[in-house]
């Protein structure tokens, strides 16, 4: 699906939430091509903080104001995970396009609602903060693939490693009635896997545990793995790892029949011989080379242009349906098809 209308003059954008929100209220007031309308946040400190940000800019703390604005063409939805279904569908029904923080969503029929409401509003656009896959290092990784620098893939592998258990265990993630570090970050690596190799993810087979966070408030799994399986016979692994004692990261692992690649702490290096003796080149690609805010401005600018959006309203689908089955099967422990909404 692209949709492509055109907008004329500056788009009036709405932010709800002003945690990594307040990035993109940021990429907001620098771009010529909207205007900064509200700022919309349940905590008092955040909304002194935006007003005192922000001249002549809505502050509230109550989210139908963004939602039910007359003079907000854009919702840029930055708040609690379980909050984003019922913002998005307000603001499709409002007319307004959205921009929403991973994840879309928390269960699939939600998904297929704000599907189904997308397409009985051809003119609306949506897409989601999959910011990864703009690190100019994976940006590189991506050309070389495609020019055959890697040779055939045929195994890839990725981990998003949090780092940073006091969130899930003290934070808002753990109070909420459903929480996935699969939807929460997961996604990011699924989208990675699925945009660098250009193929469908098909089958995934999970599981996963709660040993970090184990004696805390937080319910949910704090580690998950996915083994996964490709249209194109490709096979991977993909881990959300929320527990770990680790720097905030996305391991990467990309192997070729001509090449291997890592991410790893010591930069992006690439294998291309099987010798021990032969030194591998690094990739000088920065990582991640590029503020939370970047993909909200290309947004923008497609809306403004009337061109296709970097991550369409397709890719945010896709992925999340692969998130869906992964929860799925590691809720039951058994594979399963992808079924794709």
């Amino acid at each position: 699906i692209v949709r492509q209308r055109m907008s004329s003059g500056p788009l009036r954008v709405g932010v709800i939430g002003f945690g990594v929100g307040e990035a993109h209220a940021d990429a907001v007031s620098r771009n010529p091509k909207c205007r900064l309308v509200g700022v919309c946040d349940i905590d008092e400190e955040k909304t002194g903080r935006a007003g005192s940000k922000y001249e002549g800019v809505l502050i509230t703390k109550h989210a139908s104001d963004i939602l039910d604005h007359d003079e907000i063409d854009l919702v840029v939805i930055a708040s609690y995970d379980d909050c984003h279904y019922d913002q998005i569908m307000r603001a499709v029904e409002k007319n307004k396009h959205v921009f929403v923080e991973k994840p879309l969503c928390l269960y699939e029929e939600e998904a297929k609602d704000i599907r189904i409401a997308l397409r009985a509003k051809p003119d609306i656009r949506l897409s989601s903060n999959l910011i990864v896959r703009k690190y100019p290092r994976f940006i590189q990784l991506k050309e070389m693939i495609a020019n055959g620098g890697m040779g055939e893939l045929f195994y890839v592998e990725g981990d998003y490693n949090y780092g940073r258990l006091n969130k899930i265990t003290d934070g808002w993630r753990g109070k909420i009635d459903f929480y996935s570090v699969v939807y929460g970050g997961g996604v990011h690596i699924i989208d990675l896997l699925v945009w660098l190799t250009g193929a469908s993810i098909v089958e995934v087979a999970a599981f996963g545990n709660k040993l970090c966070s184990a004696g805390s408030d937080f319910k949910y799994n704090d580690m998950v793995v996915a083994a996964v399986k490709f249209d194109n016979g490709i096979v991977g692994k993909v881990t959300a790892n929320f527990g770990c004692v680790y720097p905030h990261f996305h391991k990467l692992a990309i192997y070729g029949t001509e090449a291997t690649f890592e991410n790893n702490l010591k930069g992006g290096i690439i294998y291309d011989s099987r010798n021990p003796e032969d030194v591998p080149r690094l990739i000088q690609g920065e990582y991640p080379g590029v503020g939370k805010g970047n993909l909200l401005s290309d947004f923008i600018n497609a809306i403004h242009e009337g061109r296709p959006q970097e991550i369409s309203e397709d890719d945010v689908f896709k992925t999340m349906s692969v998130c869906f089955a992964i929860e799925k099967s590691a809720k039951i422990g058994k594979s399963l098809p992808v079924t794709y909404i």
